[in-house]
C-alpha cells in the first residue's frame, strides 16, 4: 500500500491526475477506508471543480484519521463551496477542539459567514490546483506552470495567487510586458501583499521604468517594514538612480534585520566604493566573504576595491580566488588583465583580456579594455576590429584613432563625419578635427574646441593659497608614505607616476586640494563664459577629479599625449628645479605629435614657463609633453582631470 500510495502521490505532484486516481483507486479496492487515499482522490474531484463528489472522501478521510489537519480543513472548504454551512460549523468546531492552526481555521470560519452572506463568490481554485501549481513553479517547470496559472486566471480572475505566479513565470522567461500586466492585476487584488508590490518592482526594473520600480518597492516596504529583500532591492534601484546616499541607508537597514544577509554586504560595499569611501567598502567585502567564502563575486570586488586602494598584489590575490570559485568568470579576468596592464606584463595582460572575451563573446567593456591595450601597443588594425565590436560609448572616438594613427584618410574622414553628425562632442574627437586639419589639409566643424590653445590659463597659486603647506607638504606625505603603488608609465622617462586615484585613495591628505581645484576649475569657467566653443557652452552639469603625482628625476621626461578621459585637464607644479637653460622642465601643450608631421608643416603649440606653484588648465583635446630638464632634484607634478558624471 505505501509503495502504491508513493506512486499516486508523485503522479499527483506531476500534474498526472488519471495515473494517480488509478493508483489511489486501486488502494481503496483492498483497504476501503484508507485516509490518504480517499483524501487525495477527493483533491481529484475538487481540481475538476467537483466538490460534491470529493465530500465523502474528505469525510472517510478525517473519521479514519482524524489528527491530520490538513484533512479536516478541505473537508471544511468543500463543505463551504456545497454550502453546507451548518456541517462546516461543526466540522470547525471539532478543529478548534482537537487544537489544530487558529489561523487556518479562523480564515475559514471567515470564508464561512462570507460565502453565506453572499459577499465573495463560492469558486475558487481548489487546493489541489493551488499546490500543483505551486509544485510546477518551484521544480522550474515553466510551461506547466504558465499553462495551469493562465487557465486558474481565466476561471477564476479574482483569485489572486494563480495571477502572481503566472507573473513570475512570464518574468522567469523574459515576456516582461505580459508579466508586468500579470503582476499589477496581483497587486491591485492584494494591495496588502507586500511580496506582490516588490514582485511588481522586479518587473519594472527589468522595463527600465526606474521611478516606478521604486515606488513599488517603497510600497513593499509601508506595508511590511520587515521585509529585508525589499529594502535591499529599493537600494539597488537608489544606486542605479544615482542616489547613493539613500541606497547606502537601505542597505544598512537591510543588514541591521538580517546581520548575515551577504548580498547586502556586497552592494553596501559596491555603494561605499563609488562615494570614495574605500576602506569602509573593503570592509564590507571582507563581511560578505567571511559569511559566505565561496562566494565568487565578493572576492572581484573586493580586488576591484584594493585595486583602487593601489594594493595591487592584494588586488591579484582577490581576482585569482574569484577565477578559483569561478573559472569562467569573465569579469574577474577582465580585471586581473588590467591589473596585469598596470604592473606592465604585456603578454599576460592580452591572454586574460582575450580568455574573458572567449568566455563572453558579448562582453563589451573586456573588448574595449582590450581595444585600448592593443591600442597603447600600435596593434590599430586589431583595435580597431575591438572598436567596431563594441559600437558604444567612447568606442566610435577610439575608433577614429585607429584609423588616423593607422594614416587610413578615407575611413577616418567617414568616421569623422559619422560622429560630427551624431553631434558626438568629446575631447578625443575634437583634437583628431584639428590634428587631421594640419595633417591632410581638410577642415572640418569641431564641435568640441577648434582653436584649444585659446583656452590655455597658467595661475600663480602662490599669490592665493599657503602652498608649502598644502600642496608640498601633502604631496610629500604622499610620495614618502607606505602606501602609494606606482603603475608602468611608457610614456616617462626617468620618472615615476602614482597608481590609480589619490583623490580617493588619499583623500585625507587631498581633501583642501580638491576643493581648491574646484574653486580654480570654475574661475576658469567664469573666464571663458559666453565662448560658442564646445568645451564652454556644453561645460558639464557635474564632474569628478582624478589625480595622480609624477616624480621625475634628472634627464626626466614625458612624451607627447592626450587625457582621453578629461574635458579639462590640469598640472600643478610641487616642486619645478632651477632651470640650466630657459625651458628646462618646462610644459608644452601643441595640437599635432611632432612624430606625425609632414615636413615643412608647423604644428601650432605654446610652451609654458612653470615654475613652483604654478597650476596650468587646459582642454582635454590638447596633446602635451615636458622639455627634459637638468637637475639634482626631483620634478614634481600633481596632474588631474575633470572628468563629467
Amino acid at each position: 500500500m505505501d509503495k502504491i500510495l508513493q506512486q499516486g502521490n508523485a503522479a499527483f505532484n506531476t500534474g498526472n491526475l488519471k495515473e494517480a486516481e488509478r493508483l489511489y483507486r486501486s488502494i481503496l479496492r483492498v483497504q476501503p477506508n484508507h485516509p490518504d487515499a480517499n483524501h487525495n482522490l477527493g483533491l481529484i474531484s475538487v481540481s475538476m471543480n467537483q466538490s460534491g463528489l470529493a465530500l465523502p472522501m474528505f469525510k472517510t478521510a478525517v473519521e479514519a484519521n482524524p489528527n491530520i489537519e490538513l484533512f479536516w480543513l478541505n473537508y471544511i472548504r468543500a463543505l463551504i463551496t456545497e454550502r453546507q454551512f451548518e456541517d462546516a460549523k461543526r466540522a470547525l468546531k471539532k478543529g478548534k477542539k482537537r487544537g489544530f492552526g487558529k489561523k487556518n481555521l479562523k480564515a475559514l470560519a471567515q470564508k464561512l459567514l462570507s460565502v453565506k452572506a453572499g459577499s465573495i463568490p463560492i469558486q475558487a481554485p481548489s487546493e489541489a490546483e493551488i499546490q500543483q501549481l505551486l509544485n510546477h513553479y518551484e521544480n522550474g517547470r515553466w510551461g506547466d506552470a504558465e499553462k495551469l496559472a493562465s487557465s486558474l486566471t481565466q476561471q477564476f480572475p479574482s483569485h489572486q495567487f494563480a495571477w502572481k505566479i503566472l507573473g513570475a513565470v512570464l518574468g522567469q522567461t523574459n515576456r516582461m510586458s505580459a508579466a508586468l500586466n500579470a503582476n499589477q492585476r496581483a497587486a491591485q487584488l492584494a494591495p496588502q501583499d507586500a511580496e506582490a508590490h516588490n514582485n511588481l518592482g522586479n518587473t519594472f526594473k527589468k522595463l527600465g521604468r526606474l521611478d516606478e520600480t521604486e515606488a513599488s518597492y517603497t510600497q513593499a516596504i509601508v506595508l511590511k517594514a520587515d521585509y529585508v529583500e525589499a529594502h535591499c532591492n529599493l537600494g539597488n534601484i537608489l544606486q542605479e538612480l544615482g542616489r547613493l546616499k539613500e541606497a547606502e541607508a537601505s542597505y544598512r537597514q537591510a543588514i541591521v534585520l538580517k546581520s548575515d544577509y551577504v548580498e547586502a554586504h556586497c552592494n553596501l560595499g559596491n555603494i561605499l566604493q563609488e562615494l570614495g569611501r574605500l576602506e569602509e567598502a573593503e570592509a564590507s567585502y571582507r563581511q560578505a566573504i567571511a559569511l559566505k567564502p565561496d562566494f565568487p563575486q565578493s572576492h572581484n570586488n573586493l580586488g576591484t576595491t584594493l585595486k583602487d586602494l593601489g594594493r595591487l598584489a592584494e588586488a591579484e590575490a582577490s581576482y585569482r580566488r574569484a577565477l578559483e570559485l569561478k573559472p569562467d568568470y569573465a569579469e574577474a579576468h577582465n580585471n586581473l588583465a588590467i591589473i596585469f596592464q598596470e604592473l606592465g606584463m604585456s603578454d599576460v595582460a592580452e591572454k586574460s583580456y582575450r580568455q574573458a572575451i572567449a568566455i563572453n563573446p558579448g562582453y563589451l567593456q573586456c573588448r574595449s579594455n582590450l581595444g585600448m591595450f592593443l591600442l597603447a601597443n600600435g596593434e590599430f588594425e586589431q583595435a580597431a576590429e575591438q572598436f567596431k565590436l563594441v559600437d558604444s560609448g567612447n568606442s566610435s572616438s577610439y575608433l577614429l584613432r585607429c584609423l588616423y594613427l593607422d594614416d587610413k584618410r578615407s575611413l577616418f574622414f567617414d568616421q569623422l563625419d559619422s560622429l560630427i553628425n551624431h553631434v558626438e562632442i568629446n575631447p578625443i574627437v575634437g583634437s583628431l578635427g584639428c590634428r587631421s586639419e594640419i595633417r591632410y589639409g581638410v577642415e572640418r566643424p569641431n564641435l568640441f574646441c577648434k582653436d584649444p590653445l585659446k583656452y590655455v590659463l597658467k595661475t600663480d597659486l602662490n599669490n592665493t593659497y599657503d602652498f608649502e603647506r598644502i600642496f608640498v607638504k601633502n604631496a610629500t606625505a604622499i610620495l614618502n608614505g607606505n602606501t602609494v603603488q606606482y603603475r608602468a608609465q611608457k610614456l616617462l622617462t626617468y620618472g615615476r607616476q602614482t597608481f590609480g586615484n589619490l583623490f580617493k585613495t588619499e583623500y585625507d591628505l587631498t581633501e583642501e586640494i580638491q576643493k581648491i581645484i574646484r574653486a580654480e576649475v570654475d574661475k576658469y569657467r567664469v573666464q571663458f563664459e559666453g565662448s560658442d566653443e564646445g568645451l564652454i557652452s556644453n561645460w558639464p552639469a557635474d564632474y569628478s577629479i582624478y589625480g595622480w603625482l609624477i616624480s621625475m628625476k634628472s634627464g626626466g621626461e614625458l612624451r607627447p599625449h592626450m587625457h582621453d578621459i578629461g574635458w579639462i585637464s590640469g598640472s600643478i607644479y610641487i616642486n619645478v628645479p632651477r632651470k640650466e637653460k630657459a625651458d628646462n622642465g618646462n610644459l608644452v601643450v601643441c595640437v599635432e605629435d611632432e612624430n606625425l608631421l609632414r615636413e615643412g608643416i608647423e604644428n601650432p603649440k605654446k610652451i609654458i614657463d612653470v615654475v613652483t606653484g604654478s597650476l596650468v588648465l587646459f582642454p582635454a583635446s590638447l596633446l602635451h609633453y615636458t622639455i627634459p630638464f637638468e637637475s639634482e632634484e626631483e620634478r614634481i607634478v600633481l596632474a588631474f582631470d575633470i572628468i563629467p558624471k
